[in-house]
């Protein structure tokens, strides 16, 4: 009787363990990836940042000297005074031409999916195509937006270098960036758009509201939780990017484009500084969850105060 109703409690437990063994079997791959290409580089990048090491010497302990250095490196500071104007004008900039260009394409007009897909396309187009492009635009002499700017009526020693001018560099790289990352974001505000409900409107309408009043009242409210996503996603972007900026101009001329991102680079395959440059990342990576963190309890109390 006993070994009767044990059977079925083996089977049971043989059950659960084969489960569990197709379950791991399943994220194993992708846990072992992550092992090896993210936990264990960040863990190793974090012991760096304390040590002195080119690559090829033996390392040793450099305790908090990595971090001093490179605040007192003059551009350390210049590509970080630099990444807080990148983010703040491509988060503000990009967010309000997503949002104005959702509005736009939100309404039913002929030809909105063409301009839809045509204002995405940027996004998924190659950054160095991108690149290659927008240095052709950006050229001083004989490029299209100068030529634009003087058939407008700017005089020819007035036009500026853009890429390859220390004053006007950080700018076209910002131009650049908004230009390639705003549909994708526009992409979700049409989404959120489509999702209020009509009947606000409509009774809105039956309450004389206007279309500005509409947008202030209904729209713009109801798009919180993208507002956030938004700002959040523009904001992480805008402090780790590199590709873009190595594409256009490398971080120069001089160091006029230098992110950290790129100081970052620099420092490790250009110079062999891997405790600077660890130690900066660091840094980088603070700022960015500082900032992240920020964000998450913002949106908590408005959603708490709403």
């Amino acid at each position: 009787m006993n070994e009767t109703a044990k059977a079925p409690a083996r089977r049971g437990m043989a059950l659960k363990t084969r489960n569990a063994l197709v379950g791991i079997s399943f994220i194993l791959p992708n846990f072992i990836g992550f092992l090896v290409f993210v936990l264990i580089p960040v863990v190793f990048s974090f012991v760096l940042a304390f040590m002195d090491w080119d690559g090829f010497n033996a390392m040793t302990f450099a305790g908090f000297e990595n971090f001093v250095e490179i605040f007192k490196d003059r551009i350390f500071r210049q590509s970080l005074s630099q990444t807080f104007i990148y983010t703040f004008f491509n988060v503000l900039i990009s967010a309000a031409a997503a949002l104005g260009l959702a509005i736009i394409l939100n309404a039913k007009l002929r030809g909105t999916t063409f301009f839809r897909s045509a204002i995405f396309f940027p996004y998924v187009a190659s950054v160095v195509a991108v690149g290659a492009v927008w240095k052709a635009m950006f050229m001083r002499n004989g490029g299209p937006i100068n030529l634009f700017l003087q058939f407008v009526g700017v005089a020819e020693e007035h036009l500026p270098g853009w890429l390859s001018s220390t004053d006007w560099a950080l700018a076209g790289v910002i131009v650049v960036s908004i230009w390639k990352n705003m549909g994708y974001f526009m992409v979700i505000y049409l989404a959120a758009m489509q999702n209020i409900p009509a009947t606000l409107y409509e009774a809105a309408e039956i309450d004389g509201a206007r279309k500005w009043q509409q947008f202030w009242r209904i729209t713009f409210p109801m798009l919180t939780p993208s507002h956030f996503f938004v700002l959040m996603m523009l904001t992480i972007n805008s402090f780790k990017t590199f590709d873009l900026i190595f594409a256009l101009t490398e971080g120069g001329p001089g160091t006029a484009t230098t992110l950290l991102s790129m100081y970052i680079y620099k420092e490790s395959f250009a110079y062999w500084h891997y405790g600077k440059a660890s130690a900066a990342a660091m840094i980088l990576f603070l700022i960015v969850g500082t900032i992240t963190i920020l964000q998450f309890r913002v949106e908590k109390k408005f959603d708490d105060f709403m």
